[in-house]
């Protein structure tokens, strides 16, 4: 008798290889047989009609203080993630000075936008090195597993103090200092190493976050701890405005360890064909030696505006800020009535920064719709639909936004959308070398929402897309299992293999979807967050155990630290 079977399920094995009907068998937290199962179970988990995968295996989120207190770690863990990387971007809670303790929060507050008042409610600060947070995070059973990176700005300001902080110039001494408590980390089992190397993030204190203008030297000599662990991965984000120069000192780290580097490879409008560039340079570099992987996404980097997010199109009007400290309800109730929206409406702004930008690109303002639509038509923007129905962009996104009770949302897509398409992307995702990530779960709680991206990957690309090609299943399967499992070294899943970790999805392929993300107010301290939920996950199963079953938790929490690479 087996532990666990499941019987009878179209298999998408993580491989690419074509899918095939079958059943596994599951005894302990592996996985001990794939195709025709003979011998009973003593659970059996019916797969007819449904598809079955690996587990999926997220690479790019920010769950570094939410893990502290949320072991179901939401909403990643309803998306059949079975596996997430977190402390990516130079942000994070470890290494920590008592002392910097409020400072990492507002870094983390205002790079991420996970509001602070949940951070310092629901974090305990049982750690100071970053191995001590890794034992922290260890006594917490949780539904799936993670895996953590150093960040630059903690290590930073704990051998820099303020000067770390402020992004003045590390000496020698303070660069050795900080490789070797790098290294001292990935020992312990961190899964590497990442910094910011963009002008969009910055704390909340409007500083740029600490290590955005780290010369070369600092990052190759930090650079140096992979080499010295023999383990790691260097992520980082980057505006790439010399890429090149950017290129060289990446390209030294990966050649030097041996290790790979890995960075946010998005389209910019202001050079929407640059990242061909940026790829090409990836792939020079890896074909010489130094293995550089460029991290792309399966959805624009986008922001959600609704009268309940951290930014719209009527945050900076005097009449909205009137408003201010008073219940959601009541605002909503105040909208409503000719008299604010003639006063919203007719108020005169003279915006400077993201606002000026925002104004100036209402034709790339979408309802966002439930079902979400994040491939809209040119048509369906803001600026379009005030031509046809000759009225102002500013009156059709203010009644639009009024729709759901006033919390409907509206889509802008700011990186990945520069022709109205996917195309970019897609071309970016079938590109031998790139690795899918940029979900960002657990962060930018009030304005994005893209945790759900394992989901839309098989909704979307495999199945729904209308504007242009699709991925295979198969495909979209083999980009979050063992594709993003490699780039970390965790061989032991992201396949239906015997021998393997027991991380499967059991999903109905036809109805699988995602709603309208939604706020809610379930953070520490009553803090604010977006979610989107799933449905179409018939089980998801963790390490050999049922941790959710028809989109339910069932409160099972098998999952665990990983600490370094896992071998098969």
């Amino acid at each position: 008798m087996h532990d666990l079977v499941i019987r009878d399920g179209l298999l998408i094995d993580g491989s690419g290889g074509a899918a095939r009907p079958g059943d596994v068998a599951i005894d302990g937290d592996r996985i001990v047989a794939v195709g025709e199962v003979d011998g009973r179970g003593h659970r059996e988990i019916d797969a007819g009609g449904r598809v079955v995968t690996p587990g999926f295996v997220d690479i790019h989120t920010h769950y570094d203080g939410q893990v502290t207190w949320d072991p179901e770690v939401t909403p990643s863990s309803w998306h059949g993630v079975t596996t997430v990387v977190m402390g990516n971007c130079g942000v994070g809670f470890a290494p920590a000075d008592p002392s910097k303790r409020e400072w990492l929060i507002q870094l983390m507050e205002g790079v991420e936008d996970i509001p602070g008042t949940a951070l310092d409610e629901g974090m305990t600060w049982n750690w100071e090195t970053f191995p001590e947070y890794l034992d922290e995070v260890e006594r917490m059973a949780r539904v799936l597993d993670v895996a953590a990176l150093v960040p630059h700005g903690a290590v930073r300001a704990y051998v820099m103090g303020d000067r770390g902080a402020h992004n003045e110039k590390a000496t020698p001494e303070e660069i050795e200092r900080m490789r070797v408590l790098v290294a001292e980390a990935i020992r312990a089992g961190a899964a590497g190493f990442s910094t910011t190397r963009t002008i969009l993030h910055r704390a909340k204190d409007g500083e740029l976050a600490a290590g955005t203008t780290a010369e070369a030297d600092e990052l190759i000599g930090i650079g140096r701890a992979l080499a010295d662990a023999g383990a790691g991965v260097f992520e980082l984000a980057s505006d790439m405005v010399d890429a090149h120069e950017e290129f060289e000192w990446m390209a030294a780290i990966a050649a030097a360890s041996g290790q790979p580097v890995t960075f946010n490879c998005l389209q910019d409008d202001t050079r929407p064909e640059n990242w061909r560039l940026l790829i090409e340079l990836a792939e020079k570099a890896t074909a010489d030696g130094a293995r550089i992987v460029p991290q792309v996404a399966g959805r624009p980097a986008c922001v959600l505006f609704g009268f309940e997010s951290s930014a719209h199109p009527f945050m900076w009007h005097r009449t909205w800020n009137e408003m201010e400290g008073l219940p959601f309800a009541d605002k909503v109730a105040r909208l409503r009535t000719p008299e604010v929206r003639a006063a919203m409406l007719g108020e005169e702004l003279d915006p400077a920064g993201f606002a000026s930008f925002m104004w100036a690109n209402f034709h790339k303002l979408f309802p966002l719709g439930d079902p979400p639509d994040y491939e809209p038509g040119p048509e369906k923007g803001i600026t379009a639909i005030a031509e046809r129905e000759r009225r102002r962009p500013e009156e059709v996104a203010y009644d639009l936004m009024m729709e759901r009770d006033g919390r409907a949302l509206l889509y802008f897509p700011i990186l990945g959308y520069s022709h109205g398409d996917f195309e970019a992307l897609r071309e970016m995702l079938v590109t031998p070398g790139t690795v899918l990530g940029l979900g960002d779960g657990g962060a930018h709680c009030g304005l994005i929402c893209d945790a759900s991206l394992p989901t839309y990957m098989l909704s979307h690309w495999a199945r729904d897309r209308s504007r242009g090609d699709r991925l295979d299943v198969e495909q979209a399967v083999r980009l979050q299992t063992r594709q993003t499992a490699e780039l970390y070294g965790f061989l032991d899943r992201g396949l239906l293999q015997p021998g393997l970790l027991a991380d499967v999805n059991v999903l109905d392929f036809d109805t699988l979807m995602i709603p309208a993300p939604e706020m809610v107010y379930d953070l520490p301290a009553g803090g604010r967050r977006l979610i989107q939920r799933a449905r179409g996950y018939g089980a998801t199963v963790k390490r050999g155990v049922v941790v959710a079953e028809d989109d339910q938790p069932t409160g099972e929490r098998p999952g665990t630290l990983l600490r370094g690479p896992q071998p098969a």
